[in-house]
C-alpha cells in the first residue's frame, strides 16, 4: 500500500533509506538542516559515496517520488535518521534526535507512524522521542504509534544488505511493530523480528559491541604475536578453521558511526559491570598509538633522520569515503607526536578533511621514507611499487591492514612491515 512518507536525516542511512521507499512505490520528502546537502540532491549530485546510490537516486527524483527540503511535511510515517553520537567524554548526545522528534511533532496527524533508525541507547524512544512527540496533542501508542528499526548494514553494500537482511522491528506496542514490519516489507525480503522498543536498541548496540570486543581481541593478539615472531593474520586464519571460532581481524584502530561509538552507550549504562566491554573501547582506541610507535620504531631502527610519512587511507574502511570516528586521523596525529612529518593521502576523500591531507599521490610519496598503508581501498591493493619507488627517498612500506601483494613489494627492493608480524622473526620494540 502507497505510503506517504518523511525521512529526516539524508546521510550515509537516510538517504538510502529514502531512495529505496521512493524506489518502491511510495511518495518520499526527504529533510536535511544542511541546506548543501538538500541542493545538491535537488541536483541529483552526492554528497556521500555508496554503490548503486546514483542511479537509485536519478530515478526517484525523475520519476517525482523523491523531493527533499530542510523543513518536514506532513505525511503517514516519519523516519528519523540522524545522527547520535558520543561526547568528549564517551557519553551519548542524544540532541540531534530530540530536535529531529521535536521537528516532526507539529506535523503527525492521528494514525501516523514514527520510526527511530539511528542507533541509540537504551531506552531513548520512551525518554527522548516520546516525550517531544506529546506536545502533538495525540494520544501515543493508539492515535500515533512509535517503533525503533535500527539500520543493519554496512557501507559500500547498503543496497544489497537493506533488502536481504533480517530487521528487528521494535514497537511501543504490538500494532506500532504490525505497522513497521508491513512497511519494511516494501523491499525487505529478510525476516522481521518483532520486540519492544527498549529491546530492539540494546540488541542493536549489543551486534555492534560485540564486533568491537572480538576486534579487540585480534589487536591484542597481534601485539603478542609481534613479539613472539608469529604473524597473527596467518594465525587467526588457521584458528577459524575451527568450527566454533571466528575471530576478526586487527588493524590501526576502529571506526565507523557504529562500532566505535555503540559500546560507549551500554558504558554509560552501567560502567560497574561494562568492563569487558570498556576494556575492548580502550584496546581499539589504543591501536593508532600503537602504529604509529611501530612505524617510528621502524624507521629510527633504520636510522632514517627526520622521516617523512606517506599516510595511505583517512576512511575508516575500504572503498568508501566515510570518515567518521576513523582512526587514521588519530594515527596520523599521532605520528606527529612520534616527530614523523606525515602527509596523508585518500583518493576517496574528495576534500580535505585534515591539514595534512592532499590530493595527489604523488605528493605523498615525493620524498616518503615509508608508506603507511591505513585503509584497504583497492587503489591501494594495486599500487605499482615500482613506480612508487620513482618519488620516495626509502622503501619500506607498513600494511596495517594485510591488503598488499608482499611478494611484489619485496621483488621491487621494498621491506615490507604487517602489523601483527615481526618481520623474519627480528621482534621489534613498540612503544605504546
Amino acid at each position: 500500500m502507497k505510503k506517504s512518507i518523511c525521512v529526516v536525516g539524508l546521510g550515509y542511512i537516510g538517504l538510502p533509506t529514502a531512495v529505496m521507499f521512493a524506489n518502491h512505490g511510495h511518495i518520499v520528502h526527504g529533510v536535511d538542516v544542511n541546506e548543501n546537502v538538500v541542493k545538491s540532491i535537488r541536483k541529483k549530485e552526492l554528497h556521500i559515496e555508496e554503490n548503486g546510490l546514483q542511479e537509485r537516486l536519478d530515478a526517484a527524483i525523475d520519476a517525482g517520488t523523491l523531493t527533499v527540503s530542510t523543513e518536514p511535511t506532513k505525511a503517514d510515517v516519519f523516519i528519523i535518521a540522524v545522527p547520535s553520537p558520543i561526547k568528549e567524554d564517551k557519553t551519548a548526545n542524544l540532541e540531534i534526535i530530540r530536535s529531529a522528534s521535536k521537528a516532526i511533532a507539529p506535523y503527525v496527524e492521528k494514525g501516523n507512524l514514527v520510526i527511530l533508525e539511528s542507533t541509540v541507547p537504551p531506552r531513548t524512544v520512551q525518554d527522548v522521542v516520546i516525550p517531544e512527540l506529546i506536545p502533538s496533542g495525540l494520544e501515543i501508542g493508539t492515535e500515533l504509534f512509535v517503533s525503533h528499526s535500527p539500520e543493519r548494514v554496512i557501507p559500500g553494500r547498503v543496497f544489497e544488505e537493506l533488502v536481504s537482511n533480517d530487521r528487528i522491528i521494535g514497537g511501543i506496542n504490538e500494532e506500532s511493530a504490525r505497522m513497521t514490519s508491513e512497511l519494511y516489507r516494501s523491499f525487505v525480503e529478510g525476516k522481521m523480528h518483532e520486540t519492544d522498543d527498549t529491546t530492539a536498541e540494546f540488541v542493536k548496540v549489543m551486534e555492534n559491541t560485540y564486533r568491537d570486543v572480538n576486534i579487540a581481541l585480534a589487536n591484542e593478539l597481534a601485539q603478542i604475536s609481534h613479539t613472539i615472531g608469529v604473524n597473527v593474520w596467518e594465525a587467526i586464519r588457521l584458528a577459524n578453521f575451527h568450527p566454533r571460532v571466528n575471530i576478526h581481524q586487527p588493524g590501526p584502530g576502529v571506526g565507523g558511526h557504529c562500532i566505535a561509538v555503540d559500546p560507549w552507550f551500554i558504558v554509560e549504562l552501567n560502567p560497574e559491570l561494562a568492563k569487558i566491554i570498556h576494556t575492548a573501547r580502550k584496546t581499539n582506541d589504543s591501536m593508532p598509538a600503537y602504529t604509529a610507535g611501530l612505524t617510528a620504531d621502524i624507521l629510527r631502527a633504520k636510522g632514517i633522520e627526520r622521516p617523512k610519512v606517506a599516510a595511505f587511507g583517512l576512511a575508516f574502511k575500504g572503498n568508501i569515503d566515510d570518515m567518521r570516528e576513523s582512526p587514521s586521523v588519530d594515527v596520523v596525529a599521532q605520528m606527529k607526536q612520534n616527530d614523523l612529518y606525515v602527509v596523508a593521502y585518500d583518493p576517496h576523500i574528495k576534500e580535505n578533511q585534515i591539514e595534512e591531507q592532499t590530493q595527489y599521490e604523488e605528493e605523498a610519496l615525493n620524498s616518503a621514507s615509508a608508506i603507511v598503508i591505513l585503509t584497504s581501498h583497492d587503489e591501494f591493493r594495486l599500487l605499482d611499487p615500482e613506480k612508487a619507488a620513482l618519488h620516495m627517498a626509502h622503501r619500506v612500506i607498513i600494511d596495517t591492514k594485510n591488503c598488499i601483494n608482499r611478494a611484489k613489494w619485496e621483488a621491487a627492493g621494498f621491506d615490507v612491515y604487517l602489523l601483527g608480524d615481526s618481520k623474519n622473526g627480528n621482534v621489534t620494540k613498540v612503544k605504546n
